[in-house]
């Protein structure tokens, strides 16, 4: 080792930049007051999802391992009231394509290990493309972007084996037990569903509303299977690993071409702008759900799957969705993650398929584009000799809009590096101690119970090990000491591996 490499290695103060110079923060993103947006100006945080998106090629990081269809969805009711986006009046029919995936898996890995599942959508709109990039699950393991890179690393393989380990994966949910929420979906039966086509989907994200008159409304998409929620035990889809590592991709294409075309049900729930100041939960916080007493579901519409791909590749492979693609009438929210995703997903995209990865049929809107990108690596479109600057005195249009932004919201503070503020309800496990009380019943508990005693017995070490038992307290006292009791003993019915694994 050079000295150099000894004095780096011996540093005291934490991480660097990619310069060498001290890091302000690995948890944090710089935003404008605790609750306001993410800054340009947070070097930092860029250089880190810059470099976390070109850390693989050229599969995708994460969601390597998936499949989808194109289909169409019907808006059936009258939201009016909520958006002017055009794919949400009544009456109207708009083509789009669904990828769904797992989320830790590399592209040759088994579909059916437990995982969170990619529920993508893109709708060609009539005002361009929306794309809604969501889960299986309505929250996620972390609220703030910075913490993007680390948690799936932890999900990944060893630096030194290039192994999956549950000691790296608890490591990382129980130093940050905001996870605690979507952990607790995980290790239940969501962790392992039976098929794509018998599983929710969910937008997770908060998004904006805005109507013809200009008020706003917060919303979350909740998009439900109309052929049944499934699932498989940890030994059915341990078994099916090993029998077809490739099941719920076939699973949905042929079941298109059987002419069983699956659907889901969009539903939102809406919350008026004001009330996002006050409410006793933050609304914006990823890894939060609203409840439906205070905030019920309203129907929208109907999403269809009814056309397989012609070609995997060039339709789903290269199909690129990123959530900063809206269109008018809805617009994003305060959400950190959600704001750091509209960068970094598009990013994502110049890095593994290309800097023109937008005039790739799959990705082409259905509308004219005029836009003042060019060249770059495979450009294929272009505009001829119309002028390449804005503005212009030829005949070529650009965009000029002042004053204020119709999907915005106000925000004022100082320039922090802060976890979101605190309000009444929230913390960390009160949402999951619910899910476990509440809506899981004697055998899903039991099953909760054996899940994650298995994952603890497949290697956790202490101190990690300690903390974990004192996560699962937290969520719920007496789960927490079965599992506790159950690891003591040893006597897990069977070892079942953690994220990744049955």
């Amino acid at each position: 080792m050079s000295k150099q490499q000894d004095a780096r290695s011996n540093r005291t103060h934490g991480s660097t930049t990619g310069a060498g110079a001290p890091a302000p923060s690995d948890r944090n993103s710089l935003t404008v007051g605790p609750d306001g947006p993410i800054l340009l100006h947070d070097v930092h945080f860029l250089e880190q999802m810059a470099h976390f998106n070109r850390e693989k090629v050229p599969e995708r990081q994460p969601h390597a391992k998936g499949a989808g269809a194109f289909g169409v969805f019907e808006t059936t009711e009258d939201v009016s009231a909520y958006t002017r986006a055009a794919l949400f009046q009544k009456g109207a029919s708009t083509e789009m394509l669904a990828r769904f995936s797992t989320v830790a898996g590399e592209m040759g890995s088994p579909d059916t290990w437990r995982d969170v599942r990619g529920f993508s959508l893109k709708f060609y709109t009539s005002e361009g493309n929306y794309d809604l990039v969501g889960n299986n699950t309505p929250i996620f393991f972390v609220r703030d972007p910075m913490k993007f890179p680390h948690f799936i690393r932890s999900q990944k393989r060893l630096p030194d084996s290039g192994l999956r380990d549950n000691h790296m994966q608890w490591d990382f949910w129980t130093n940050n037990p905001e996870s605690a929420h979507q952990v607790t979906y995980l290790m239940g039966e969501r962790g392992l569903p039976r098929t794509w086509r018998n599983m929710n989907g969910y937008g997770s994200h908060t998004y904006m509303w805005i109507n013809a008159k200009g008020e706003k409304f917060w919303v979350k998409y909740h998009f439900h299977t109309q052929q049944g929620m499934e699932f498989f035990s940890n030994e059915e889809a341990a078994t099916m690993a090993g029998a077809d590592a490739d099941f719920h991709r076939r699973d949905l294409f042929d079941a298109i071409e059987r002419g069983e075309h699956p659907s889901w049900v969009l539903s939102v729930q809406v919350m008026p702008y004001a009330e996002a100041k006050t409410y006793r939960i933050n609304p914006f916080d990823l890894t939060k759900t609203w409840p439906h007493k205070d905030y019920p579901l309203i129907r929208v519409g109907k999403m269809t799957l009814n056309r397989n791909p012609e070609n995997f590749f060039a339709q789903i492979e290269q199909a690129a969705f990123s959530p900063g693609n809206t269109v008018p009438g809805i617009g994003l929210s305060p959400d950190k993650m959600l704001l750091g995703r509209a960068f970094a997903y598009n990013d994502a995209q110049r890095n593994r398929i290309g800097t023109n990865f937008h005039q790739l049929p799959v990705n082409q809107p259905k509308v004219p584009v005029n836009t003042y990108m060019f060249d770059g690596q495979m450009a294929y479109h272009h505009s001829g000799n119309a002028p390449v600057y804005a503005p212009n005195s030829g005949d070529r249009s650009w965009a000029d809009e002042t004053g204020p932004v119709a999907e915005s919201w106000e925000t004022d503070g100082e320039m922090v590096r802060s976890a979101y503020t605190l309000r009444s309800n929230d913390d960390d496990f009160g949402q999951p101690g619910i899910l476990v009380r509440e809506v899981f019943n004697d055998e899903q508990r039991a099953a909760l119970v054996d899940q994650v005693a298995g994952s603890l017995l497949g290697g956790v070490r202490e101190p990690v090990l300690r903390r974990a038992f004192q996560y699962w307290k937290s969520v719920d006292a007496d789960v927490g000491q079965r599992i506790e009791q159950r690891v003591r003993e040893g006597s897990a019915s069977k070892p079942a591996e953690g994220m990744g694994e049955g």
